[in-house]
């Protein structure tokens, strides 16, 4: 596998391709939820995904303060690939993007909106629920933090 970590004009318009290809195909078809996944703010994100032959398997944005939210950096669109679900690789893609988005902008809070039924798994990871739930898009959510050093 190989980890890439670029800007929206660094991106190869393949590994675009692959990656909208992916969070269409989660978000939209499996999880049957017709939203704007194309938001406007790739262009102001980082973008951290894995490779494994030559297809983007895994991905990430990481987002800086006072996008996502006002005061704490963000990691959203955390997608990975249907078949690699159950092998730990969401465990890596989120601790892999916890440091580069931290590398980028700093140790602050970093806050996510999450699917509800994965509290658990980033729980594992240090975040904590700091909202209540919430529906986005017709899917239970809740915002989660994962404090600063």
């Amino acid at each position: 596998m190989e980890w890439y970590c670029q800007s929206f004009a660094e991106l190869s318009a393949k590994h675009m391709y692959q990656i909208l290809k992916l969070r269409q195909d989660v978000f939209v078809v499996e999880q049957d939820c017709a939203f704007p996944d194309i938001d406007g703010i790739d262009p102001e994100v980082w973008h951290f995904y894995g490779v494994d032959n030559d297809e983007v398997v895994a991905y990430t944005r990481l987002i800086d303060a006072g996008i996502s939210y006002s005061a704490a950096l963000s990691i959203g669109r955390v997608v990975i690939v249907p078949e690699a679900r159950g092998t730990g690789l969401s465990y890596e893609l989120m601790e892999r993007s916890i440091i580069e988005v931290r590398k980028l902008f700093g140790n602050h809070d970093i806050k996510i909106g999450a699917q509800s039924h994965l509290a658990g798994m980033y729980g594992k990871l240090g975040f904590i629920q700091s909202s209540d739930e919430y529906l986005e898009d017709g899917i239970p959510h809740i915002t989660m933090t994962l404090k600063g050093e």
